[in-house]
């Protein structure tokens, strides 16, 4: 298949396209540093673009060519959301980052000729709100008007657009997704690994997470069967509340798990993110990923974590 990616070069992004370059579909990443990206990459970048398993770097959507035909645009562009306290400022760039490249997409699809058959487009499970809740809730649970749900509920408004022209569209509600090298994981093992790690505020909130592997699994699943379209939970079948996680990760590295961080803590230290990010969650199950046939290879956190850590 031809692909566009967008988001490409994120940690998401690296591992789905190594996986999708093993299968040797053709690839094309949108990215502002093409030749940075290029030299980074984890794929053999083949220059004859023609051919099967064949990637290509561009810096902007007007860099496609007019004759290109894409099977599948799959969009995972925008700014980091944990990574700095959020001020008004950093709002609007998160918020942007977002709705500026899932609208430069609509907007290619209205002007291409050859319209694409799929468009998986990024959102996250935020999209569900921040009420304290022990419900299991599935895709047709609803939001709230906390900054994290509005951010997914414009942008899942805006990625939906395709669908009038045509194009079977996928809204990936992202969890809390587990890795080496990078994701949730990246921030929490260095205090677990020195035996200062704990549950965060009460531990009661829940983490709905999953393993990088069974993510870009979605993704892959996404595109093969044409029966899903809409939301789909990237989240694995057993959700686990953060003291249940903690102790998990606790076991995983042989380190002890006793020492809690306060709620006050979070609160002073990271603000509304912390607030929402940290102190609050739901139990998020992938109703839509199970009822049409995917099969995960880490269903459960333990084995998730071990897989990661060992």
């Amino acid at each position: 298949m031809n692909i566009l990616i967008t988001g490409g070069t994120g940690f998401i992004g690296t591992k789905l396209c190594s996986v999708l370059h093993k299968q040797h579909h053709r690839l094309v990443v949108v990215t502002r540093h093409p030749e940075k990206a290029k030299s980074a990459a984890k794929v053999n970048v083949v220059s004859d673009e023609s051919s099967k398993g064949s990637v290509k770097f561009i810096s902007s959507l007007q860099k496609i060519k007019k004759e290109e035909v894409f099977d599948a645009v799959i969009n995972l562009a925008g700014e980091p959301i944990a990574d700095k306290r959020w001020s008004n400022v950093r709002k609007q760039e998160i918020l942007n980052s977002r709705l500026d490249t899932t609208s430069s997409l609509i907007e290619y699809f209205n002007e291409t000729e050859h319209k694409p058959k799929l468009f998986i487009s990024g959102s996250a499970i935020g999209y569900y709100g921040i009420a304290e809740s022990n419900e299991s809730i599935d895709e047709y649970g609803s939001g709230d008007n906390s900054f994290s749900s509005e951010l997914c509920q414009q942008w899942e408004a805006l990625a939906v657009e395709a669908e009038t022209l045509g194009i079977r569209t996928c809204l990936l509600r992202t969890g809390v997704v587990l890795g080496k090298n990078g994701g949730a994981l990246s921030k929490m093992l260095p205090p677990f690994k020195l035996g200062l790690g704990g549950k965060i505020g009460s531990g009661k909130q829940w983490m709905s997470w999953i393993h990088l592997d069974d993510l870009v699994g979605i993704i892959l699943h996404c595109i093969v069967n044409e029966e899903v379209k809409g939301a789909i939970n990237g989240t694995a079948p057993e959700p686990k509340t953060n003291a249940d996680f903690s102790q998990s990760l606790g076991k995983a590295l042989n380190r002890p798990t006793v020492l809690p961080m306060p709620a006050f803590v979070i609160k002073l230290l990271m603000g509304n993110m912390g607030e929402e990010l940290l102190l609050a969650g739901k139990k998020i199950i992938p109703a839509k990923a199970l009822a049409t046939g995917y099969v995960f290879k880490y269903p459960k956190l333990d084995a998730a974590l071990v897989d990661i850590v060992s």
